[in-house]
Formats: C-alpha cells, structure tokens, sequence
C-alpha cells in the first residue's frame, strides 16, 4: 500500500486478546460446508475402487474353497494394497493443501496500531483492513475512510457495472468476493465466512468444480478401454474354466485373475499424484499453480504472450525527460532543479498523494528531486475523476483561494484529443512523441485546467483544457529478459508481446531482449478493426502488439487459441484479467500483480522473475513426459501378464492356469509404486527445452508410441510363453510357474529402467539421478531371492526350487525379451529405420 498514510495513523485496531477471543467466537475467515473425517473419505475411496473390490472377492473365495493360507495371503496384500493408496492419496492431498496455503489471498489489516499483512482466513469481525485497486473484499465490512472508490458487485448483485462507495450509511457496505474497481479504502469488517453475504447465499468459489482436462478425459477414456477388455475376458475365461472343470468357484477365481491383471488402476493413481507432487513441487521454486491439473498444458505452450511491464521490464520507473509545450522545450532528468517546471507539477498534481502505482511514484519523486513538496501542499483536492477510457485519463481538482485546478494526465492521445490543438501542433506534438518512444520510453500527456466556480461537468473530457506538455519514463528491460527469452525460443515456443505503449517503445524494447520478428507490428486499434480471419492471420506474422486495451487483448489470444495453440499469457494489471482468464494458462506477477490478476491466473510467479516461466515450462514438460513414461510402462507390463493368465487357457496347454490372485496382487505391489512414484521422480530429459512443444491431439498416444509399447509387451510376452511351452512338457506345475514368475519379475526390472527414455539409452540414463533407482533394484533383487531361498515364501506363491542354470536362463530371456529396446535407440539415433 505504500507509505502509511496520515489519516490511518491514529487508528488502533484490534488487540492480540480481542483477537483470540473473535477467532474463538467466530473461526476461520473461510467457508465451511459439512466436516467429513478426512481418514474415512479416503477409506471409503479404496474401498469402492475396482481392484479392492475383486481383492477382496478373491479373498473370499480362497476362504470358501478352504484355502486359508492363500486366503490370508490374500487379506495382508490387501491390507498393503490399501495402506499404498492411503499413504499416496494423503500425500497428494497434503501437496494440495499446501498448495491452497500457497494461493491464499493477503491483506493488509491494522491491529494494536501496526499494519499487518495476514492471510485473508485469519480475518475476524472488528479487524481494519486496508484494500486497492485489484484487490478482491476479504470479508464483509463498512467503509471508514475512502478515496476515489468503486466496487464490481457482479458476483453478488449480477450487475456488471462498478458501484461507486463512500464513507455515507447508504454507500458504505462492502461485501466479501468483490473487487475493488478503482481507487482504495479503510474498512472494518463486519462478517466472516458463513456470515457473509456470499456465504449465505451459497456462492462460494470454492465449490466450483472445473471442468475435465483433455487429458483427465485422454486417461480416463483409456482406463475406460482397458476396463472393458478386462470385462470381456473376464467372462471369456470364466466360461472356458467352467465348461472345461464344471466347477464354479475356482473358474471365477482364475476368472478374477485375469481382470485384475487387466485393470490399470496404476493410471489414475499416477495421474492424480504426478500433478498434485509436481504443483508443489513447482510452488517451492516459487511457482504457483492455482490449479493442479494445469500442468498439463505447460508441456504444451505453443504460444507465450508477454505484458512487457513488470515481465519483461523491471517495473521500477523514472522520469527521464520533460516536453514543456509553452517553450517547446525537451528536457532530460536530471538536470538542474527548476521550480517552475509546470509538466512535472501538474502531473504529480493529478497523481495520488500516496501512490502505489509504479509511474505514480516516478512522477512524485521526479517532482520531489527537482521543485520539493511545499508547493502541493498549497492545494487541497476536492474532487477526482477515475482512471478510465481507452486510451484512459485521470483527473484531481484542487482549491486554492477563490479558483479550481483540474490536473490532468494520461494516454497522450486522450489528453491531445481533449485539448483540442491546432494542425501544426498537432504535428510537432507527435514528432516529439515519436522521437521520445524510438528510445524506448513511456510517454504520458499533461494538462490543466482552471475553473471560477465548483459546477465541474459530469465527464472529465469537458473541462476547458490546456495542454501542458509530455513526461518521458524509461522502464529498463530485466537484464536476465533476452537470455530468457532465447531459452523459451529455443523450446520452439512463439514468443509475441503484448503492451500499452506506444508501437516504437514496444519494439526498442523488444529489440533489447532480442524478440524475432520485433520490427513489425499492429496495434490494439488494427486489431479490432480486423474480421477474425484477418486477425487469425495476423497474429501467426505479428511478434509485437501496441497500444493494446483489453478487448484488444482479448481478440489476440482468441484467435491464437482457435488456430489450436495452446496459448500462455502473462499480467500483472485489473486490465490482464479477462485475457489471463481466457488464455489456456494465465500466468500473473505475485509481487506487483494486483488480486484481480491473480485470481484470473493459473499460475503466479512469487518473484516476478521471467525465468520461473522457463521453470514452470521445463517442469510442466517433465511432468508430461513421466506421465507418459509411466502409462506406456504400464501397457507393456500388462500384456504378458494378460497373455500368460489367459493364452495358455484358450491354446489348451498342459497347466492352463498358471497364475492365481495372489501371483497378481504381488505384481501389482511392485508395478503400482513403480508407476506412481518411481517415474515421478524422474529428471527432466536433457533435451526436453530444445524441442518444440507436443501438439494436443484427441488421442494420449500417437500411433508408433502404442506401437512400441505395444511389441515391448508382445516380446515380453513371447519369451515367457517359450520358457513357460517348454517347462511344462518335463516339469512339474510349481516349477513351470516359478520359472514364469521369475522372468515376468526380472522383465519388469528391466523395462522400468529401459523405459527411463524412449530415445538415450541405459549408458545415458543410468547417470540420472533418481533416488528410487537403486531402491527399485535392491527391492526386486530381494523379492527374487525369497521366492528361491525361502521355503515358506515359495509355499505360499507355490512356487518351487529350481537351479541356478535355470535362474539364470530366466534373467537371460528377460534381458533379450525388453534389451532390444536398446539396440533399437541406438541405431535410431544414428540413422532413420522406418517410421517407428
């Protein structure tokens, strides 16, 4: 908020007692609905799921058949099962909620005289809180003090047009979810939470349920399809076992077998857990995802709009150079202190007495180096006019003595419009402002107007103006921008620049930072005069866009999104609301964003610094292709394993059967973290920012993907069958699935570390740091050693011994079966074989 204004000092608040004893009287500033036991919502979400359901029909039936050694078998790997989901569901809903922590709004409120800025949840009834412009109302409350305020109702009242609001019992009341249009006020609260008015009345943000992601409906529609063809032979084999054996409980034993083989409950586990862990873990890098699921389309920007200020630029204005229109005189700043420097008075005159708004404190301290502050003083404002209009302007009116001084500043177009000059200065005018913008500066117009009287007109544009001159502010690039920028490039991304200022500001700048194609153009004006064919269009040949407004805004990310970018775009202003909000990720500064931007976003960077936005892009990309890596580990691993239960069956083989649930459920406790957790921690790939975006497609897969994963499964597959044909001619059943076993094990283990790239090799990889790696070997190594070495272990998989030239053919038909995947990277690499 600025320095501490005057009139706030002698106000009080509330006291640490008070406090407490409000909390305790009235809780959390947040909406509550009905409290569940967090432990059993979780509980009750495993236990209707697919796979514990079949567990657990399993179980029963080893129990029925009289079984009970499998039986308890059974019920320990359902109780692993399920602790595995718990921990992983607790974990991902404790990234959320910190998370939630992360995106809660701040205010600004006075307590034992002292501002202090506090979560909006820790507000209580009787707490004063300082609001501005952007921000959203906190909680209920009543204007005490407040300057040039307006309020969007819109969400309680449906009224799209700001309210104005004052000090006065009828235009006093502010309601919690509205924004602050304009202007700023002191306000003590008078409702929290549910006693709200928008609580009352139900509508709460935090009910909103957005919509489906493309690709929630890509995994889900995929699990769907898995589903059913585990539907499908479920019966299949239910019906072969039972017309074979006439016997009804075991052939829907081996029946459920195979459709838990079937059922990748690992994706939707992944899924869920890949995009919770990865929004927190970009939140401890400083990047902000209000969403989760947003992280989906970070991998896949195609398109990054930039608001050069506060982005690109430092946002830390100063006054370089002063036109005074009278003299026809350009001054540079600074220069010698001149007290009757009209421009820079006026302006600070029209600017606020305790500005937050970057330009305003420009124009005050220019005006303090150079004339002090004694002269303002002299006036007394009673009366203003709001920042509006496109181009936008603002006017103070003063008193001092018996006459009235309209101040006024804002886009040089609005105020040349307003004053009315002549042709020829018209002209001259332009060329100074042309000749100051080459440089890369911001300009702003300045005029004046006196009035004898107090009857003002209804719109600022009516008073008899004067042009007074022009004020030049330089807002340098950020000294990492052109480095950034190369890098985003460099991933293939359009990069496009979106400002207010005028068309040779935005391409000096955007020549600094070296943004290709930055000498040409279009402005917000040639862009609403365009159909929407021509604006699609342009918006592919165009890198910079000036004297751009909302609306204009607006139509630029439109079309970028219905040529099927996926479109990012940066905002820090009230103004960036509707174009962050409409772009597939709206990404807002967090230090000097306003609320409202915040809000309209999808991510917030906690520093402002360009090159979260590379970090969020690297990471959304990371997180991407692991989730890919996982599922495509998942499909080749579930192919031998579906083809071994249900193959041997149709083909009439000597031990049809090879497989029970328990053989399953311990497959699936290794594949089910590996899936989720191990490929979460992978690296990013090295090249994952040298290569242009995936493009969004219906389908989660292209075809040679599915086609790769597809023949790794197969070959898995086909080594197991050879190994599994030829041991069960000699061999007993026992011994025919522990040589089964062993190689579907030690396949697994390698196809997870195979499966760490689709392009480096193992050589490569191996070199990557992921703490599970060697975990995931040690426990495998182990996992084997007890089901050869123990003979109660292998009693209970009803397995049995086999030799050491045995185990070793099994571990070699493994290697062959997934390994080829290496050879296959390598000649790739070094030349095209085809169009796998």
């Amino acid at each position: 908020m600025g320095t501490q204004p005057a009139e706030i000092k002698d106000i009080k608040g509330l006291s640490s007692t008070e406090v407490a004893e409000l909390r305790s009287q009235y809780g959390e500033n947040s909406f509550s609905t009905v409290v569940e036991f967090r432990f059993f919502y979780i509980l009750k979400d495993i236990i209707t799921e697919p796979m514990f359901i079949l567990l657990a029909i399993a179980c029963s039936l080893y129990f029925i058949l009289g079984k009970s050694s499998e039986g308890i078998m059974m019920a320990i790997a359902i109780i692993i099962v399920t602790a595995i989901s718990f921990y992983q569901e607790v974990k991902s809903t404790r990234a959320l909620k910190s998370l939630a922590e992360f995106t809660e709004p701040r205010v600004t409120v006075i307590r034992e005289g002292h501002p202090i800025i506090l979560s909006a949840k820790e507000l209580v009834p009787g707490d004063i809180v300082l609001l501005e412009e952007g921000m959203k109302v906190p909680a209920d409350g009543t204007i005490i003090q407040s300057h040039d305020l307006s309020i969007n109702e819109s969400v309680i009242s449906g009224e799209s047009l700001p309210v104005e609001k004052d000090e006065t019992v009828e235009k006093s009341q502010i309601y919690q979810g509205t924004t602050i249009n304009s202007g700023k006020c002191i306000a003590r609260i008078t409702a929290t939470g549910n006693k709200t008015i928008l609580g009352k009345i139900g509508k709460a943000v935090a009910a909103y349920q957005p919509a489906k992601t493309l690709l929630q409906v890509q995994v889900n529609r995929f699990v769907k399809r898995f589903a059913f063809f585990g539907f499908v032979a479920f019966v299949i084999i239910f019906l072969v076992n039972y017309l074979h054996y006439h016997a009804f409980v075991t052939s829907l034993l081996f029946a459920l077998t195979l459709a838990m083989s079937a059922i990748p409950e690992e994706i939707p586990v992944a899924f869920s857990s890949f995009m919770a862990l990865g929004a927190y873990k970009m939140s401890r890098l400083g990047i902000i995802s209000r969403q989760p699921q947003v992280i989906e389309n970070l991998g896949a920007i195609t398109v990054l709009c930039l608001d050069k200020t506060g982005t690109i630029t430092e946002n830390k204005m100063q006054v370089k150079s002063v036109y005074e229109f009278e003299q026809d005189k350009l001054t540079d700043l600074p220069g010698s202190p001149n007290q009757s420097d009209e421009v820079l008075f006026i302006s600070a005159l029209a600017s606020e007495k305790e500005p937050f708004d970057p330009m305003e404190k420009a124009i005050i301290e220019a005006w303090y180096t150079t004339s002090g502050w004694q002269k303002r003083e002299d006036y007394k404002i009673i009366h203003e006019y709001p920042l509006e209009g496109h181009p936008p302007m603002m006017t103070h009116v003063y008193k001092q003595g018996n006459v009235y001084l309209a101040a006024a500043k804002g886009s040089p177009e609005r105020i040349l419009s307003v004053c009315r000059l002549d042709e020829t200065s018209l002209m001259k005018i332009n060329e100074i402002i042309t000749l100051i913008a080459k440089k890369g500066y911001r300009i702003l117009g300045v005029c004046k107007a006196v009035c004898s009287d107090n009857n003002f007109p209804r719109i600022q544009d009516d008073f008899n103006w004067k042009f007074t001159g022009l004020l030049a502010l330089y807002d340098p690039p950020k000294k990492n921008s052109a480095a950034v920028l190369k890098q985003i490039v460099n991933a293939g991304i359009a990069v496009k620049i979106l400002t207010g200022d005028y068309p040779e500001t935005a391409v000096n700048i955007a020549g600094q930072v070296g943004l290709p194609g930055y000498l040409s153009y279009k402005t917000g004006h040639d862009i609403m005069q365009l159909s929407s064919a021509e604006v699609n269009e342009t918006v592919k040949q165009t890198s910079v866009f000036a004297r751009m407004f909302p609306d204009a805004k607006v139509k630029v990310v439109e079309a970028l999104k219905s040529k099927g970018e996926i479109v990012a775009m940066t905002g820090d202003g009230v103004n960036d609301g509707p174009s962050l909000k409409l772009a597939d990720i709206g990404i807002a500064m967090g230090k000097k964003g306003t609320e409202t931007a915040k809000i309209a976003s999808d991510l917030i960077l906690t520093d402002d610094n360009l090159e979260e936005i590379v970090m969020a892009i690297r990471e959304g990309r990371r997180i991407f292709n692991n989730l890919v890596k996982a599922i495509r580990y998942i499909i080749s691993i579930h192919i031998p394993i579906i083809l071994t239960a249900s193959l041997p069956l149709l083909l009439n083989w000597k031990y049809p059967n090879i497989f029970t649930p328990i053989h399953v459920i311990f497959l699936e406790l290794i594949m089910g973290p590996t899936c989720s957790i191990f490929f979460e921690r992978e690296p990013a790939e090295d090249s994952s920012m040298n290569v242009p975006p995936k493009k969004r497609r219906s389908s989660l897969f292209t075809r040679s993907e599915i086609l790769i994963s597809s023949i790794q499964g197969t070959l898995i597959t086909t080594g197991i069958l050879i190994l599994y044909n030829y041991f069960m001619i000699n061999h007993s059943i026992e011994e025919t699935r522990t040589v089964v076993f062993t190689t579907l094990i030690s396949s697994n283990v390698f196809l997870t570390f195979v499966n760490r790239s689709f392009t480096k090799t193992i050589a490569n990889t191996i070199w990557r740091k992921n703490n599970l790696a060697p975990l995931l070997f040690i426990v495998s190594g182990l996992f084997l050693a007890l089901l050869h070495l123990s003979p109660f272990i292998r009693n209970l998989f009803e397995l049995a011994p086999v030799g050491y030239t045995t185990f070793l053919l099994c571990l070699a038909v493994s290697f062959i079966s997934v390994m080829w995947f290496e050879v296959y990277k390598t000649l790739k690499r070094s030349k095209p074989i085809g169009p796998l």
